[in-house]
């Protein structure tokens, strides 16, 4: 049920508005809200039904209205929410939960919004009372005049907070927004001056100087025509600020008003002072109006007693203490500690404790709420909401019965309705210095009914998940809890056990924290276990659990256990996110993007990142970079275990997603180069393929996904799928020529086993001839030749002449190292014959490199200048940058070699800059080496230094 004041006077429920009937009828409602829990007069309602003489039987017409609104409201069940319209002699009362009334959560939501350190939270939270607004306040009722004023304080409000959300937008820089914001209400409103002054501000500070200007000038002659006066202060000064160019005052964040007042129910009415006078970025609130004023309005900014029920006498004012013991043996977290002291120091804070099961929230929030007790001189309330318990989370009206009890409230005065007891929960912890934790919380419409109402209460939240929810709304301040650091494990085992037998042990003892992944929890079952079997060894133990297969079982005891507490979290997830969540558990990398994720359950990469999103809120992943998801080890065997039969199908679903995104990056990287290869027999082609932009966005990728590739190589080799292992190695080739000294021969060695395995001459082939290339830019010709030996011969049987081509470049590269130049040059005269045969550019492009190379080295300058100039000529200059600066490079020393040293330097420092350009270090060394021998200019040796630094310091 909900009331409704600002727009429609109406009364809200699940199965739509009330007939209220007739705008009496609304009238009425709308007087007894604007002072709900406070007794209304009839004489008051008289005033607010007839705007002149009443009729003789108004007293009876009121009565008539009282008796049918008091139907609707019982058949609409409101006594389940606390609501009640009751005759009090010659007056009448609504009592009704101040939630349940929207003007009064539009005062809510400014207040809570004045109390934002951030202006974005703070625009967040204005937005957010704006959106409550369905139209002028008070529309559909007969507006008496105490109605009619109390409107207009109502839209005065609401045009205040239209300008604090300008303001606020004015600190964010988003002067566009502000101006369109402000636009829209003065041409509704022309003659208020504060939004024009606003509207001006916005306009000039967004770059529209001469439609600010604009504005003063047509508000000038508004206020001249209409009323025969001149602007006032705020709008003159803007015009002044304008005119000197001055950009003002820095916008100010949203402060909190010197004093504030509340309706009962109802709305924090600003006065019709000009925001000009108050201070920038607080929204004034009115003084209630006084007997006897002028307009005659009903005081709608008067606070009741208490708020829903009738004064309550406390039967035991001592120090209420709900909270459950110290943990005992708690180490470390003194970053985490001090987070939450610092979070708790604000007004009406509500700390929010979040991270994975077993991770220790309770015990931070247990730990914190011990250590600091003198805070909270009225005493300390806790309820463990159960949350992710198989028993299941307790009523509200439970939970809150049992706090109203323990602040020493007679049970029969307990409201049976959860609003209501929510309510008196808030009224009576209004002047209370109180903390309240709430333990388990599972999402944050619960936390919400929970929380106290004194603005020196503290609220300590505990989660698994993230309640983004309750940090929109509450601007809970989220204090996340990540695993401990292997010494802190170290430090708690010790405490269980005691640190003699921890002393005797430290490498195993630091081996069982890393094992248990720094996750408390886990740790404590293994002390657990250690502490009740002496004879065990730490190093015993440790061996056992460094077996993946019972890991699991062996950190969990009786119903307590890292298994267990997954299995909570786990069971309140939607299907498609535990079906996700399972096929996390099969993926053989480090982390996983939605594209990844996708390609593991069979889905797409939108159901993926939604079903990531999920998980994340529960905290089974963490998202460590944007679209970049990880899990915990002990998660991660926990998920495998959900779902061990579709191993081998989501293996084959992110092998295939691995070999579709690295060929779409490798052509992208080298869109000259050949297809590597047909496609795995069974190919299962993902949902969608990640785009890349350009070169650069590839390489990153297949820099950043090297380990998740060569993890998932190795477990297709492990599963038998040796087809998928070359494939994803060698479809990185890439990066390899791009990083040759990084290290990539165990990685091309696995690839040629798996090549080998499978028997296929294409694929040992191709992984020869890139390994051996390796090897040779390692230094290890010898081995490079003999593994290079076979693979022309390999391509000819596989029918691969282009492979064949790159075979003998290869071989020719390692030749002419060993010293044997003629053999070198024959076979790569004979690749430039293969490449023309096949038509193929890009290969004949590298042989002809090569063969320029050799030629140089042969001292035959004019060949080698021609070789390269051919060898640019078939290719575009914004492709094979590498390429390029190497053909460049040999045309500069070429020229060097003919006595044209101007032409060779000119060329050898294009050469070196294009490959700067494109980040090829290797290229820019080779180039500036030759420059830095061959001139004396400064500039060189500093470029090759910087060159050689980067190659060196690569990752």
């Amino acid at each position: 049920m909900e009331f409704r004041l600002l727009g429609t006077v109406a009364v809200e429920t699940y199965t739509g508005p009330l007939p209220l009937g007739p705008a009496k009828r609304r009238s009425l409602l709308a007087a007894l809200l604007l002072s709900a829990n406070t007794p209304v007069s009839v004489g008051r309602l008289t005033d607010s039904l007839w705007d002149d003489t009443p009729p003789s039987q108004a007293r009876g017409v009121i009565q008539g209205h009282v008796s049918r609104l008091r139907a609707l409201l019982v058949g609409a069940d409101a006594e389940a929410y606390g609501v009640e319209l009751a005759t009090l002699g010659d007056a009448y009362v609504l009592r009704a939960p101040e939630t349940l009334v929207d003007a009064q959560r539009f005062e809510e939501l400014l207040m809570l919004a004045r109390e934002q350190r951030s202006p974005g939270d703070t625009v967040l939270m204005l937005k957010e009372a704006l959106s409550l607004w369905q139209g002028p306040a008070l529309s559909g009722a007969f507006a008496g005049p105490p109605l009619k004023a109390a409107a207009h304080s109502l839209e005065e409000s609401r045009l205040a907070t239209v300008e604090l959300l300008a303001r606020t937008y004015g600190t964010l820089g988003e002067h566009h927004r502000a101006a369109a914001l402000l636009s829209a209400e003065t041409a509704a409103h022309p003659l208020r001056e504060s939004l024009a002054a606003e509207l001006m501000l916005a306009l000039y500070r967004a770059g529209r100087q001469s439609e600010a200007l604009d504005r003063f000038h047509r508000t000038r002659r508004l206020l001249a025509d209409e009323l025969g006066i001149d602007p006032g202060p705020k709008l003159a000064d803007a015009y002044a600020l304008i005119l000197r160019g001055d950009p003002g005052p820095p916008a100010a964040t949203p402060a909190a008003p010197a004093a504030r007042a509340r309706v009962s129910s109802g709305p924090a009415v600003p006065s019709t002072a000009s925001p000009a006078a108050t201070e920038v970025g607080a929204v004034p609130v009115a003084e209630p109006p006084v007997a006897g004023d002028a307009a005659g309005a009903p005081p709608v900014v008067r606070r009741p007693p208490s708020s829903a029920q009738p004064a309550v006498h406390l039967a035991d004012p001592l120090p209420v203490d709900l909270l459950p013991r110290a943990p005992r043996g708690f180490q470390g977290r003194t970053a985490e500690l001090a987070a939450l002291t610092r979070a708790a120091a604000g007004e009406s804070p509500v700390c929010l404790v979040t991270g994975p099961a077993g991770v220790g929230k309770t015990a931070l929030a247990l730990q914190w709420a011990h250590r600091n007790e003198a805070l909270f001189p009225d005493g300390r309330l806790f309820a463990d909401l159960r949350g992710f318990s198989e028993a299941g989370e307790p009523a509200q009206i439970d939970v809150l019965r049992e706090f109203l009890l323990a602040l020493g409230v007679p049970p029969r005065r307990v409201p049976e309705s959860a609003p209501a007891a929510a309510a008196l929960f808030r009224s009576l912890t209004g002047r209370r210095r109180l903390l309240v934790v709430l333990d388990n919380a599972r999402d944050s419409a619960t936390v919400r009914a929970l929380l106290p109402g004194g603005t020196d209460c503290v609220t300590l939240v505990t989660s698994r998940h993230r309640l983004e929810g309750l940090i929109a709304s509450d601007a809970a301040r989220p204090v996340p809890l990540d695993t401990l650091e292997a010494d802190d494990g170290t430090a708690l085992l010790a405490g269980v056990l005691g640190e003699e037998r921890v002393l005797a042990e430290p490498v195993a003892a630091r081996r069982l924290a890393e094992l248990c992944g720094g996750l408390p929890l886990a740790l404590r079952v293994t002390a657990a276990r250690l502490a009740g079997r002496p004879q065990w060894t730490l190093a015993a133990l440790a061996d056992e659990l460094a077996d993946e297969r019972g890991r699991l079982a062996f950190l969990d005891v009786d119903d307590t256990g890292v298994a267990a507490a997954l299995r909570l979290t786990v069971q309140h997830l939607p299907p498609d996110a535990v079906h996700q969540f399972a096929r996390l558990g099969h993926h053989p990398g480090g982390h996983v993007d939605p594209y990844a994720a996708a390609a593991l359950a069979g889905t797409d990469p939108v159901a993926a990142a939604a079903a990531l999103e999920r998980l994340a809120a529960a905290h089974l992943v963490s998202e460590t970079a944007p679209g970049r998801w990880v899990l915990h080890d002990l998660v991660r065997l926990y998920a495998r275990g959900l779902d061990p039969a579709a191993a081998r199908e989501a293996l084959v679903g992110v092998l295939d997603h691995g070999i579709a995104t690295a060929l779409a990056a490798a052509d992208t990287a080298e869109p000259g180069g050949e297809p590597c290869f047909v496609l795995p027999d069974g190919f299962r082609r993902p949902a969608a393929v990640r785009d890349f932009a350009d070169r650069a966005e590839a390489m990153r990728w297949l820099s950043a996904e090297r380990e998740n590739l060569a993890l998932a190589a190795q477990a297709a080799r492990d599963a038998g799928l040796e087809d998928r292992a070359w494939r994803i190695i060698l479809l990185q080739w890439p990066q390899v020529v791009w990083r040759v000294r990084d290290n990539w021969t165990p990685l091309l060695e696995l690839a040629l086993e798996s090549a080998r395995a499978g028997k296929d001459a294409y694929a040992e082939s191709r992984v020869r001839t890139l390994l051996g290339w390796v090897l040779t830019e390692e230094g290890r010709a010898a081995e490079a030749a003999a593994l290079l030996e076979h693979s022309p011969r390999l391509a000819r049987e596989a029918g691969d002449p282009l492979g064949e081509a790159t075979a003998l470049i290869n071989l020719a590269v390692v030749r002419a190292e060993l010293g044997e130049l003629p053999a070198a040059t024959e076979n790569c005269a004979r690749a430039v014959e293969l490449a023309r045969r096949e038509e193929d550019r890009h290969t004949e492009m590298l042989a002809l490199q090569h063969l320029a190379r050799m030629r140089l080295t042969a001292r035959r300058p004019e060949e080698a200048l021609a070789h390269a100039r051919t060898a640019l000529d078939l290719g575009p200059e914004h492709e094979e940058a590498a390429r390029r600066s190497l053909l460049l490079a040999i045309c500069g020393e070429a020229q060097l070699a003919l006595g044209q040293e101007d032409d060779g330097v000119r060329l050898l420092d294009r050469a070196a800059r294009e490959a700067e350009d494109a980040g090829y270090d290797e290229g820019a060394v080779r180039a500036l080496e030759v420059l830095v021998r061959t001139t004396a200019e400064p500039s060189y040796r500093v470029r090759h230094e910087r060159s050689a630094l980067r190659l060196a310091t690569a990752p």
